[in-house]
Order: C-alpha cells, then structure tokens, then sequence
C-alpha cells in the first residue's frame, strides 16, 4: 500500500501532462469551419495517363533512329520509312484512325531514354534491345519484341578477317552508350583479344568512320549491318562475318508506372501479330469486316468491347490494319525479298512456321 501511495502523485502528474499535449496538438476548428479530414497515409496516388495527353494532343510523339534503312528512315522526300517507322503509324491509326498523326523525333542511342522519361516522346521505337538493366534501372517498360536480331561485324572483303579473332591489334568502330559495345568487349575479352574500339555518339558517324577507313571493322546488330551496307559508297566491297555475339530482341519501350498507355502499346503490337496468324491483311480487311466467324468478329471489334478496355474505340484493330497492315504485311515492305535488304523472316516468322512472333489471345 505505500508503494501506492508514491506512485499515485506521479501518475496523476503524468495524465494532466499527456492532456495538456494533447490540447495543443488538436486545436478545435474555428467558428463556421470545418476540421479537415486527415489524410490517409495508403491513399493512391492518381496521375494522369500518357493515353490521355496523347489524345488530346492529337498526335503521337514516336522516338526513332532517323538513320537506319529498313528500321526508320528519313527519305528524300522528308517521308519516314523502315519498320519501326510503320509501327509508330500503328499505334497512330489505333489511336487517331490516321497513320500520318505521327510526329517523329530522331534521337541518339545516349539520348533515347531520357527522352521517354522526361516525356518527350511518347514512346520509344527505334531499334533498342530489351534487357534486364533496361527493364530495372533505366525506367524503361517494354513491349512485345518486333524484330529479332544478333550482332555482327562488317569488314572490308579485301581486309583478311575472316573471324574475330583476326581483330587483334585492329580496331573496331562501335556506337557508345549501346549493348553493343557491351557485347564486343565480353567476346573479345572471352577470345584474349586485344583490340581498339573506335566510339561514336551517332549512328551516322559510325558508319562514316568506317567508309573513311578509320577503322577495321564496324560492329552492330545484323539487320543495321545489312542496311548500311546498302548505302555505302560501294556496298559489294564488305561483307558481314558468319559470326552472332548476341541477342538483340529489338523492342518498342514506353516509361515505367503508365499501365494504360503500357497496354495499348503491347496490344497494338501484337494485334499485327494475331492478324497475321488468322489471315487478316490490309488487302482483304473488307471481306473479313464481314465474316460471321466468332473470333473474327471479337478481334475486328464487330463484337465484345475489347477495345473499351483498352480505352480505345472497339475497332482499333480494324484501323491498324486497314492503314498499316498486319506484321507480316510490315516486315515484307521494308525488309523482305521485294527490297534491297531481302531479309529472310527466320525467328521474326510467325510460331505456326517456326518462328518466335506470337500473340496471346484476343479475348
């Protein structure tokens, strides 16, 4: 009992002192306010989607190369061209029902991804591999792969490199801030090769330094190693090595945390895809416009609200391929046997004939 006795001042000090702070902390509202409601420290945070600043823009903002034959290409005529061009219209005639409601923007390899996380374009289309440090640390979301690719090397024929190993005590030319650049240096390191690489900021001045001869070989994906050749002041005097030092799945890439603007992009991607695989081009979209098939009917918009979910008009697909065509259409324009390049499909083939290009389902 007097041990109570003790405790008891102190404790009563103690409840006027813990009201007291309590008073101060809490102030009633004044006269005719209301006490404001306290913020929930879970409550999400709300932004608006790239969808919807693209829309109301009206046009699409599509981070490209400029300088790639087959990929995207400024023609004479101020016109782009090349695959990855033709799915920047894509996502556009989804989006607008116009292909030409793009506007491009050519950036460097050290540019293209700032560019996409300070907004600048909208989405990033411009020969870029997809890998883990670009899905994790460079805040990049990536869409389903349009071109499957490996690096090369490109040499004079009259050169004597037959292989990499007869790269030592030569130098390469290779575009900075790549994978690529990446890459030369494991294999080379991997075959005890000493070697001198040759950087560059542009695509263009690569190429350049290695048509002045400042440099033994150029290094790049294959597919760009083709495409330059073409251009080069006599392009049968090179030739490309039999040698693959990586992979290089090419991938459309949006910015991280834009779940809406992020599906629209994949799905439209691989709604060229599904098109292909169930036949229906940009040469006989009427007719199937028409057919009574169930699958049809869902994909082309005729039925569901595939589309709605998207935030799209419920046709989006009917649009894509109507302007743009679906992707076998896209790839034999600008790469296959009717072009200077004559690129086989090979992995970029749909899954029904042994390739890689597959679409989950529509539904």
């Amino acid at each position: 009992m007097r041990g109570w006795k003790v405790l008891l001042p102190l404790l009563v000090l103690t409840a006027i002192v813990l009201a007291a702070c309590g008073q101060q902390a809490a102030p009633p509202p004044q006269t005719g306010q209301e006490a404001a409601p306290a913020a929930s420290p879970t409550a999400p945070q709300t932004a608006q989607s790239r969808l919807d600043i693209v829309l109301a823009r009206g046009r699409l903002i599509c981070g490209v190369n400029g300088g790639l034959p087959g990929f995207s290409y400024v023609e004479p005529d101020g016109r782009y061209s090349g695959l990855d061009a033709d799915f920047c219209r894509a996502i556009a005639a989804a989006l607008f029902d116009d292909p030409n409601a793009v506007e491009f923007r050519n950036l460097t390899a050290a540019e293209r991804f700032a560019a996409v996380q300070n907004g600048e374009v909208d989405v990033l289309i411009r020969n870029t591999t997809w890998t883990v440090s670009r899905d994790t640390s460079v805040g990049m979301e990536f869409a389903p792969t349009i071109f499957y690719d490996g690096q090369g090397m490109m040499v004079r024929k009259d050169s004597g490199i037959t292989r990499l190993e007869d790269f030592q005590g030569k130098s390469v030319c290779v575009q900075t801030g790549t994978t690529t650049e990446l890459n030369l240096a494991d294999w080379m390191r991997r075959l005890n090769v000493a070697y001198e690489p040759v950087v560059y900021d542009s695509i263009d001045a690569t190429y350049e330094a290695y048509a002045a001869e400042r440099c033994d070989g150029v290094t790049s994906d294959r597919s760009q190693l083709m495409a330059r050749r073409t251009v080069l002041p006599n392009p049968d005097e090179h030739v490309i090595l039999d040698v693959v030092m990586s992979k290089e799945p090419l991938t459309p890439a949006v910015a991280q945390g834009d779940a809406r603007w992020f599906d629209v992009v994949k799905w439209v991607v691989f709604a060229t895809m599904e098109a292909e695989e169930l036949g229906v081009s940009s040469r006989n979209i009427g007719q199937m416009l028409a057919s009574d098939d169930p699958q049809i009917k869902r994909f082309l918009g005729r039925e569901g609200d595939l589309g709605t979910g998207l935030g799209l008009t419920n046709d989006f697909v009917a649009r894509i391929i109507r302007h743009v065509g679906n992707y076998g259409e896209i790839y034999d324009r600008n790469l296959g046997p009717d072009t200077p390049f004559k690129l086989d499909r090979g992995p970029n083939d749909l899954w029904t004939r042994g390739g890689l290009i597959y679409s989950p389902p529509f539904r």
